[in-house]
């Protein structure tokens, strides 16, 4: 049987509008309002359109000074741009100043495209910002392969493809709007938008939405050091000169030699000082998890062959604190790069598949400093790395591994003293056994595949530790995977969960890099299908995270799986970011799709959780269904916005 996802059509009272948004005359306030309000969102649609040519850096600010450059000096009128007149009624709250503000940013990034030399050279109107190079966050893999693909598309297919998958712009409105921006051929730049091959992901915004493509979190690095100091001799007093040279040179401290690939010093206190000194790092004993109150990171004993290295130990907390401009540093979302505000504690120091690396927490956060080991303490960083992953609040469960090496498709975890044995199991194929995976005596696992998303998910690899079942997002921490309801999940271990997280594994890869603690899947209701079609399970899987907020919840059903794919992957009926649905401080769902039956009948099927006592339905499709089941007869195509109503009384709408 075929299943449809269905994509309940309802004005978003939050988001912004199309071109038919826009009335006669926009106001130079309400064109400011709506700059001022989606700026991170006009900024990341021009970074997107901007050609990438001319390096991450320069697209980043000349996307800012697209955005910024946009406000019209006068009340602007809307005529002749072939633009219908402001919608009315349910659309009206829908905000026409930003559509406006859009249409104008994608014009001149468009114009800037077009142009040979899109970045002016100064005196320039673009924001300037001397002596640092700014440029977004490095994504994953798929984030690269986006980029890479949207690189490749011209400059009006990728504003096609920015309109239609991040702004969410139907077919027709997105020609609209890129006929107003000056596209001569907009419908040739959405079919070359639909032709475009690109990752998993990337058609429902998660890749778009991510770091990778936002100019407005940004790292600093410094540009050419020897250039700004000759140009600071020229123009600075004597005093000043000696101050900055003797800051650059690192005269204040021990020079580049003991501190490795860190950058110099240029402050001093005794907190600081504290946390650099490896002899004052605190290191657990091998026997103090049995009597700690809390299982959690800091009963971790300090474990590998170059824990007493005081060199390693020295170059890595100097680096920690202070990374030079030639030292990659990554850190799940949320999570601080500043170096800590105190001793941290060791936890494992030695080499792992010909690479050095050192493990630290500091309470807060899991730090993995690397190094070449064939090229250690070399000064101009080469072959170092920083990574950061925020684990407060671990214990037990959430603290049984940490990444200690990626290489060649292959994982190998540092494990929790307590954990004794470990077992790789395939999620996609739960009647396969599992194969036994080796601890070594200093903790660390033999190789484990990590999970390919870009590649058709044939198979996703998970560990289980001590019942737990963990797996790779992509960060240090793996995440533990449950079932059951929201306010007590449960493990992985019954015939029913196993099945469940064999259709669900290959949605994983929609969290990964998002700092993701945990996921649980939640099956909360089962409905007969029209026509003898069998029954379905409707489940709702939330991502719950270190930091809190950015949690990510999807709804699914999970009809009978066609003959010879028992384990076939399950529809999503909605997304959701943030919000509390599905998760222990709301335990309620209610989701819907549009499903075809094997008699070719559509039907707009619906289920809500136990609490759920009525469903109604408005829109394309009206109606109303006591209890928590609807089913209604359908047309392709149809659109419906659900409703639900509690035991209590009180109203529940549509997971996303």
């Amino acid at each position: 049987m075929k299943q449809q996802q269905a994509t309940p059509q309802r004005p978003d009272r939050t988001s912004p509008g199309s071109l038919e948004d826009i009335g006669d005359v926009i106001d130079v306030e309400q064109a400011e309002a709506a700059l001022v309000e989606h700026y991170p969102r006009l900024v990341r649609l021009a970074y997107l359109v901007l050609p990438p040519g001319q390096g991450r850096s320069r697209r980043v600010l000349a996307a800012h000074g697209v955005v910024q450059r946009t406000l019209p000096r006068q009340r602007s009128s809307t005529r002749g741009l072939g633009l219908p007149a402001q919608r009315v009624g349910t659309d009206a709250a829908i905000d026409p100043g930003y559509a406006f503000v859009r249409l104008r940013v994608l014009r001149a990034a468009l114009a800037a495209g077009r142009s040979r030399r899109w970045l002016p050279v100064p005196p320039s109107p673009l924001p300037q910002v001397w002596g640092l190079r700014l440029f977004p966050r490095s994504g994953g893999a798929d984030e690269l392969a986006l980029d890479q693909a949207l690189s490749a598309l011209s400059g009006p297919g990728r504003a096609a493809f920015v309109l239609r998958d991040l702004e969410r712009l139907s077919a027709p409105e997105t020609r609209r709007v890129l006929e107003a921006a000056g596209v001569a051929q907009p419908r040739e730049a959405l079919d070359e938008a639909e032709r475009a091959v690109t990752p998993a992901g990337s058609r429902d915004r998660s890749l778009l939405e991510s770091p990778e493509f936002d100019p407005c979190a940004l790292q600093a690095r410094p540009t050419d050091l020897i250039r700004r100091r000759q140009h600071g001799r020229a123009v600075l007093t004597a005093g000043v000169a000696v101050l900055v040279c003797g800051a650059l040179l690192g005269l204040p401290g021990d020079g580049w030699g003991p501190d490795g690939a860190a950058a110099p010093p240029y402050a001093r206190n005794a907190a600081a000082e504290a946390a650099l000194d490896p002899g004052k790092l605190a290191v657990t004993s091998a026997t103090a998890w049995k009597d700690a109150a809390r299982q959690d990171f800091s009963a971790w004993p300090a474990r590998g062959d170059r824990i007493h290295d005081k060199a390693l130990l020295r170059r890595a907390l100097a680096v920690w604190a202070r990374p030079g401009a030639g030292v990659p540093v990554s850190a799940t979302p949320g999570t601080p790069t500043g170096p800590a505000a105190g001793p941290a504690q060791l936890l494992f120091a030695g080499v792992v598949d010909h690479v050095v690396v050192v493990l630290f927490h500091d309470g807060l956060r899991v730090v993995r400093y690397a190094e070449a080991a064939d090229g250690e303490g070399q000064s101009d960083g080469t072959g170092a790395a920083v990574d950061f992953a925020r684990t407060d609040g671990a214990a037990a469960d959430s603290a049984s591994a940490l990444v200690v090496s990626r290489t060649q498709g292959n994982i190998r975890y540092l494990t929790a003293p307590w954990v004794k044995s470990a077992q790789l199991v395939d999620l996609v194929q739960p009647a396969t056994a599992g194969r036994p995976v080796r601890i070594g005596a200093n903790g660390t696992t033999g190789p484990v595949p990590t999970p390919r998303p870009a590649e058709k998910c044939t198979t996703w690899p998970a560990l289980r530790m001590g019942g737990h079942l963990l797996t790779d997002l992509g960060e240090l921490t793996p995440a533990r995977l449950t079932y059951g309801t929201p306010r007590k999940p449960g493990k992985v271990t019954a015939p029913r969960a196993r099945t469940a997280w064999a259709r669900t594994a290959c949605q994983l890869a929609a969290v990964r890099g998002q700092g993701v603690r945990a996921v649980n899947s939640w099956e909360f209701a089962r409905q007969p299908l029209p026509g003898g079609g069998g029954s379905a399970a409707w489940l709702c899987t939330r991502a719950e995270t270190w930091r809190g907020p950015g949690s990510r919840t999807m709804a699914q059903i999970q009809t009978p799986a066609p003959a010879g794919q028992p384990y076939a992957t399950g529809t999503v009926a909605a997304r959701a970011e943030g919000g509390t649905s599905c998760g222990p401080r709301a335990p309620r769902a209610l989701a819907g799709v549009l499903w075809k039956s094997a008699s070719g009948q559509w039907w707009l099927l619906a289920a809500g959780s136990s609490q759920v006592s009525s469903i109604t339905t408005t829109g394309g499709l009206r109606g109303q269904a006591p209890g928590r089941l609807l089913a209604f007869p359908a047309k392709a195509g149809d659109r419906a916005e659900l409703r639900g109503r509690l035991v209590n009384g009180k109203g529940i709408g549509a997971v996303g």
